[in-house]
């Protein structure tokens, strides 16, 4: 099974992600290590991360999770942006190293019209630079499947297998499986065979040793949308009975499985979200799929 838990904010302070974490019932938790929607941040303080790692040995939450800032764009052709994103990753992978996060997941980047190829280049350049900042620490870069919107690299299996096999630093990278982002992107999820199908072909082209992390999110928009929008679990084209089959997979079992759906402050939504995971594992396949799933409000993907 599964270790599941929920993406929660760092407002207050890093140390106070496991107390939303622990209030909702999470295994695993999520978080940014800084604020995720600007370039800069100040330096993490000794308090800070004393406080953090505190707030995490006294709970039975583990692994925790980072995810990188949406800024970063280490596929882009833009000289000035490319650096710059370099450079936030580099800094996010040093305050993975200092909080001992031992994941960060990772946007592969648009290419913004220069072509797909062009793009993973960038982006295989960029990530070999930024790992040079780790040494031997035991903090890997996270690829996350991507729905193939836009320019996105990374929608396909094959992509992030390039990319793997291009940087070339198995300690230190792997692949995040977002159950939205693949469904958007073409791969059937939702049925024993269309989920064998699937798993198949990222064994064979990625290798399931390569995934750490998976984010369970719904999706507001069908098979093959190519559209990144999560909505809460069972709600979306998924539905409930499509977690069934991923969620009984024992080869996944010890890893965190995220949700990153919308909430409000209270964060009854992520109480609901995951209890009704732990019924899905329960009932497995003999869950029936709903006649007609729902569609939640429409919520930008992480």
């Amino acid at each position: 099974m599964l270790r599941l838990g929920a993406h929660e904010s760092i407002a207050g302070g890093l140390a106070r992600a496991f107390e939303r974490a622990e209030s909702v019932g999470c295994e695993s938790l999520q978080i940014w290590t800084r604020n995720g929607r600007q370039w800069d941040a100040p330096p993490l303080d000794d308090l800070a991360r004393c406080q953090f790692l505190a707030a995490r040995d006294s709970r039975d939450i583990h692994p925790v999770v980072a995810h990188a800032s949406y800024l970063i764009n280490i596929a882009s052709p833009d000289p000035a942006l490319h650096r710059r994103s370099v450079t936030a990753l580099q800094d996010e992978l040093t305050r993975c190293r200092l909080l001992e996060v031992p994941y960060l997941v990772l946007h592969p980047g648009a290419h913004t019209g220069a072509g797909a190829e062009a793009g993973l280049e960038l982006a295989a350049r960029a990530l070999r630079q930024a790992l040079t900042v780790l040494d031997d620490a035991p903090v890997r870069i996270l690829l996350e499947t991507m729905a193939g919107q836009g320019t996105t690299v990374g929608g396909s299996f094959e992509d992030l297998a390039w990319l793997l096999d291009r940087v070339a630093d198995p300690d230190h990278l792997g692949v995040c499986f977002d159950t939205c982002h693949v469904f958007a992107a073409g791969y059937e999820i939702t049925t024993g065979k269309g989920y064998a199908a699937t798993m198949e072909a990222f064994d064979r082209t990625v290798g399931l040793d390569q995934l750490h992390v998976v984010h369970l999110n719904d999706s507001q928009y069908g098979l093959g949308s190519r559209r990144d929008r999560h909505t809460h679990i069972g709600e979306g084209h998924i539905g409930q009975a499509g977690f069934a089959p991923l969620l009984t997979d024992s080869r996944l079992a010890g890893l965190a499985g995220i949700i990153e759906t919308p909430k409000s402050d209270d964060l009854h939504e992520d109480r609901q979200n995951l209890a009704r995971l732990r019924e899905i594992a329960d009932l497995g396949y003999q869950l029936q799929p709903a006649s007609t799933p729902g569609i939640s409000d429409d919520t930008e993907g992480t």
